[in-house]
């Protein structure tokens, strides 16, 4: 038997944590969740000028100790080493995105690096909000997943997630907490999970490029810039739909399939058999008060949120500062969008789209960031076009200027190459289902 102690135990900071991640809040008319108005208020608090100056300071320690460490001296710390010793190509990519960071904010540099629509763009209105999502995020993780709240809701639903997604049950925490708050906040929690042995490597790849959709907040952004607020409740229903065929193939299917389910922790595999006598909420209530009875204390506690906060900091900031702003110089200053769309203007047209020739040009940009798709049609006169491309950009998921560049700076072993196939694999998926439910609402 548990004591009460280890019922509150369990509790307590799994109510909190809900309370943080996944219980949307009205904010001046605006759905949000606890921690993204702490983030956005920290913002406010520090100013823009102060945490820009703080963003670039990071990425440039995280560039020479990388170096540093990675090329010349032998770290005697494991933490040191965790974070700074890595492979070249990621050295090279933090210098990269170090030196990006210096061009743009001392305003010295080629244009395409230093403009509004590239490197601008993603350090001084991207990385801003990841660096205060990152630290709240990153100290306040551990109350969702080391007091029992993952035991609990993964043996509920094991029996759901299994079969139609090919994942654990505890999964569900991670799905909620992309959809109703944010896509990075998502990721972070999977790589955590995945660092510690609780996903596979597949469960890991899965979860990151299937389910870290964007916030409601950023739908509305989007409909507002296309002009269809009038449409909200369609345009979501559409992406939910569309999003949910995709999770239900994309698993099934190359490159995902083929990814091993190996752990980075080996001998850590999670068993979701319920023994005879229990039922679904009963065992996942034992295994919850066991597992807060065996939880860290306070300042373990603290270690955990530090070394969290600390990963992504100088891990992914400086990965979607270089990856953002190249992938934003070629959608800017490049027509290899145009061209890459330009042979699927007669399917376009096939499918009843109006003016199939600027959707085109709309189709695969997404990949560099999510918003410039709906800049791009916003002049569009058919609101069906407009409708269908908008949604497109957000059931596509896969963007290098944060969702795409936070899961390259992480552990969870997907590449740029896996990535930008499983962009246009969900392309092909939802574009149908979107178009078939536009014809029906226009």
């Amino acid at each position: 038997m548990h004591r009460t102690a280890t019922l509150f135990k369990f509790l307590i900071p799994s109510l909190i944590g809900i309370l943080m991640f996944l219980f949307p809040i009205q904010v001046d008319g605006e759905t949000t969740i606890p921690v993204a108005y702490l983030a956005n208020g920290l913002n406010e608090l520090l100013g823009a000028n102060t945490v820009i100056l703080i963003v670039v300071i990071l990425i440039n320690i995280s560039a020479l100790l990388s170096i540093l460490f990675s090329w010349v001296i032998e770290p005697g710390s494991e933490f040191i080493r965790n974070l700074f010793r890595t492979n070249p190509i990621w050295v090279i990519l933090r210098a990269v995105g170090a030196v990006f960071a210096l061009m743009t904010y001392i305003a010295v540099g080629p244009e395409a690096i230093i403009s509004d629509v590239t490197g601008g763009m993603i350090l001084n209105d991207l990385l801003p909000t990841l660096f205060a999502v990152f630290l709240f995020a990153g100290i306040l993780l551990p109350l969702l997943l080391n007091y029992g709240l993952l035991e609990f809701v993964g043996s509920i639903f094991a029996k759901i997630m299994r079969p139609l997604f090919t994942l654990p049950g505890r999964s569900t925490v991670d799905n909620l907490a992309s959809w109703v708050g944010d896509g990075t906040v998502g990721v972070l929690l999977t790589s955590n999970q995945y660092e510690k042995g609780f996903y596979s490597k597949r469960e890991a790849s899965v979860i990151a490029t299937t389910f870290s959709v964007v916030s409601i907040t950023f739908s509305i952004v989007i409909l507002d810039l296309i002009g269809l607020m009038d449409y909200f409740g369609l345009f979501y229903l559409t992406i939910i739909v569309a999003g949910i065929v995709a999770a239900l193939i994309m698993p099934r299917i190359p490159p995902l399939s083929w990814i091993k389910d190996d752990y980075y922790v080996e001998g850590e595999e999670v068993d979701e058999t319920i023994p005879r006598g229990y039922n679904p909420f009963t065992w996942g209530y034992k295994k919850a008060l066991d597992r807060s009875e065996n939880a860290e204390g306070f300042g373990d506690f603290v270690k955990d949120g530090i070394k969290t906060v600390a990963d992504m900091w100088f891990a992914v900031l400086p990965i979607v500062m270089a990856i953002g702003t190249l992938g934003t110089m070629l959608a800017e200053f490049t027509p290899i969008f145009s061209w890459i769309g330009a042979p699927f203007v007669p399917v376009l047209e096939l499918m009843g789209i109006p003016e199939a020739q600027a959707a085109s040009e709309a189709l695969f940009i997404g990949f560099t960031d999510m918003f410039l798709p709906a800049i791009l049609i916003e002049g569009v006169s058919a609101d069906m076009t407009r409708f269908i491309i908008g949604a497109l950009s957000i059931t596509q998921l896969i963007y290098l200027s944060e969702v795409g560049g936070v899961i390259l700076g992480s552990k969870i072993p997907v590449g740029l190459g896996k990535l930008f196939v499983i962009f246009l694999l969900r392309t092909a998926i939802t574009l149908p289902i979107i178009t078939l439910i536009a014809h029906f609402i226009f």
